[in-house]
C-alpha cells in the first residue's frame, strides 16, 4: 500500500512538471505560429528542395534519450520549413484553397487534448451529438432541404468525413449495398457476388480522378460519359448510357460528376437530377470546394437540383476556414448508409443503441476524431457574417485576375470564371503552356499548377490563402507576364535564327510539339 501511494504521488509530481513545461513550451509554439503565419508572405511558396533532402539533415534512427524543446524548435527551420509547400501564402495559387484559422487550430487543440475516439455515442457523447448539431447548424446555413438535415426524428443526416474523395467513396458503397439488397429482396437466392459484376455506376469524362478511385474500391465499373460545352454531363446523354446498359443486363446504380476545371458541379446537377430521380439512381453531388459559397444567398441558386439528389458534400476544410481534415457529408436516408456499414460486435454495444447516432456505422473507419470542435469553434467566433464576407472577397480578387487575362489579346479566358478559380491559357500550342508554368514555378515567386481541358492544356489560378489581397494579384499577373514575355521572346529568337540559317518548318513546331 506505501508502495501504492509513494508511486501515485510521484506520478502526480511527474504529471505537474509535464504540464507546467507544457505551459511554458505550449505559449512558445503559439508565439512561433503566429510569426510563421504573419511573415509566410517572405517565404518561397513551393518548396525549394530535392527528393531526399531530410534524410540527410536527421539521423538515421530515433533518439535514445529525450531531447530538449530548444533543439527540436531550432531543427523546424532547419529540417522542416526548407520542405514546406506553402499553402496560406498569398502567393500560393495552386490546387484549391485548403482552410486555415486560429479559431480552428484553436478547435483541434482541444480535440487532441481530449483526445477520444468517438466511434459511439458512449465513447463520448459530446463529440456524437455536437457533430449532429453543428451539421445541421452547416446545412441550414447553405438552405439544404429539410430531408438532408437530423432535425429531431429525421430520415436524413449530416456526418464529418476526411475528405470529398471519402465521401464519394462512402456514397458509390452504399449505393452498391442498397442496389444489392433490392435484388436480393426480390429474389433471395441471389447472392451479392451475383448482381456486383451487374452494377454499373456513371461520371464524365470531365470529373475529378477521386471519382475514378471510388469505383476502383468499391470495384463498380465506372462509365465516363461526353460533357456538353460548359463541361456539364446532360439527362439525355445519361439516360442513353443508361439503356444501353440495361439492354446489356447491366445495372444502372449511381451518378457523380465532380468538375475538375470549374468549382461547380450544379450544371450537371440540374440536368441529370431529374433523370436519376425517374430511374431511382443514386445521385451524389459533390461541391468539395463550391459549397462553402452557398452560405451567401446570391450563390445559393447554384445549389438547386440537389433537393433531387440522395447525397452531399462539400469541403469546409477548403473556403470556409477550417482546418483540414472536415468534409461535411448528408445523405437523405441514413438507413441506406448505416446498413451498407453495419457490423456491430459485442464490444461496442451499448444501452442507448437505436437511440443515438453511432457514427462508426456513417464511415469506413471506426475510430474518429472530435472534428467538430473545430468546426463549432470557426462558426462561432467569426459568425456566417464574416464567412461571407471571406468568400466574396475571394470571389472579387479572382475576377480582378481575370480583368487582368483579358485586358492582354495574348491570353484567353478558357472556362467560366464564377468563384475563386480562373482557367486560362497563353495562345499557341499546349507545349508552349507548359514551357510557361514551367518558367512562372521555377521563378519561385508564386506557385500555380496546369489540367488538361477537352485536349487543350490551361494553367489554373486560384485564389487560396485568406491573407490574399489585390496587390498579390497584381503581382502575380506581373510575374506571368514576366514570363510570357521571356517566353515568346525566345521563340522569335529560334524563329529567327531558324530563317537565318535556311532551316525548313516553323520553328515553334520544332521546338513546342503540341
Amino acid at each position: 500500500f506505501e508502495i501504492i501511494i509513494f508511486n501515485k504521488e510521484e506520478q502526480e509530481e511527474e504529471n505537474m512538471a509535464t504540464s507546467k513545461e507544457f505551459r511554458v513550451v505550449g505559449k512558445d509554439m503559439v508565439d512561433y505560429i503566429c510569426d510563421y503565419v504573419d511573415t509566410i508572405e517572405q517565404r518561397p511558396p513551393l518548396a525549394q528542395v530535392e527528393p531526399g533532402y531530410l534524410q540527410k539533415l536527421i539521423p538515421h534512427e530515433a533518439p535514445q534519450k529525450a531531447e530538449s524543446w530548444e533543439e527540436i524548435k531550432k531543427d523546424i527551420e532547419r529540417v522542416i520549413m526548407p520542405g514546406v509547400t506553402h499553402w496560406h501564402s498569398p502567393h500560393f495559387h495552386a490546387y484549391f484553397p485548403t482552410g486555415n484559422s486560429f479559431p480552428s487550430i484553436l478547435g483541434d487543440m482541444l480535440s487532441d487534448a481530449i483526445s477520444c475516439i468517438g466511434f459511439s455515442w458512449i465513447a463520448s457523447p459530446a463529440c456524437t451529438e455536437l457533430e449532429t448539431v453543428v451539421m445541421d447548424w452547416l446545412g441550414k446555413m447553405i438552405k439544404l432541404p429539410e430531408s438532408f438535415l437530423a432535425g429531431e426524428k429525421g430520415l436524413g443526416g449530416g456526418v464529418i468525413q476526411g475528405s470529398a474523395s471519402e465521401s464519394t467513396v462512402v456514397a458509390l458503397l452504399a449505393a452498391k449495398m442498397r442496389v444489392i439488397r433490392r435484388h436480393q429482396e426480390t429474389n433471395p437466392n441471389l447472392d451479392q457476388f451475383d448482381i456486383l459484376p451487374k452494377l454499373v455506376a456513371y461520371t464524365s469524362d470531365q470529373s475529378h480522378s477521386s471519382v475514378e478511385r471510388a469505383s476502383l474500391i468499391a470495384s463498380v465499373r465506372m462509365r465516363q460519359l461526353a460533357t456538353d460545352d460548359k463541361h456539364s454531363l446532360r439527362g439525355d446523354t445519361l439516360l442513353e448510357a443508361m439503356k444501353q446498359d440495361r439492354a446489356r443486363g447491366l445495372i444502372p446504380t449511381f451518378v457523380s460528376h465532380t468538375p475538375l476545371h470549374s468549382p461547380l458541379p450544379f450544371h450537371c446537377c440540374r440536368l441529370t437530377a431529374p433523370s436519376c430521380k425517374d430511374e431511382d439512381i443514386w445521385l451524389h453531388v459533390d461541391a468539395a470546394y463550391a459549397g462553402s459559397a452557398f452560405i451567401c444567398p446570391e450563390y445559393r441558386s447554384l445549389l438547386n437540383g440537389v433537393e433531387f439528389a440522395s447525397s452531399f458534400n462539400f469541403n469546409p476544410h477548403k473556403f470556409m476556414r477550417v482546418n483540414f481534415d472536415l468534409s461535411a457529408m448528408w445523405v437523405k436516408d441514413k438507413r441506406d448508409i448505416v446498413g451498407a456499414f453495419h457490423v456491430d460486435p459485442v464490444y461496442l454495444q451499448h444501452e442507448h443503441q437505436g437511440l443515438v447516432e453511432d457514427y462508426r456505422h456513417w464511415q469506413i473507419p471506426l475510430g474518429r476524431r472530435f472534428r467538430s470542435l473545430k468546426l463549432w469553434f470557426v462558426l462561432r467566433m467569426f459568425g456566417v457574417e464574416k464567412l461571407q464576407e471571406h468568400i466574396r472577397h475571394q470571389v472579387k480578387l479572382a475576377r480582378e485576375f481575370k480583368a487582368l487575362v483579358m485586358s492582354d489579346s495574348r491570353f484567353t479566358v478558357e472556362a467560366e470564371v464564377i468563384l475563386g478559380l480562373v482557367c486560362f491559357r497563353l495562345k499557341g500550342t499546349n507545349q508552349r503552356n507548359k514551357d510557361l508554368l514551367d518558367r512562372i514555378n521555377k521563378t519561385g515567386k508564386i506557385h500555380m499548377i496546369g489540367t488538361q481541358l477537352k485536349g487543350r492544356y490551361i494553367l489554373r489560378f486560384a485564389v487560396c490563402a485568406a491573407t490574399t489581397e489585390s496587390r498579390h494579384v497584381m503581382y502575380a499577373w506581373q510575374v506571368i507576364k514576366h514570363c510570357a514575355n521571356d517566353l515568346l521572346s525566345d521563340v522569335d529568337e529560334f524563329k529567327e535564327a531558324s530563317l537565318t540559317n535556311g532551316e525548313n518548318g516553323t520553328a515553334e513546331a520544332c521546338i513546342s510539339p503540341d
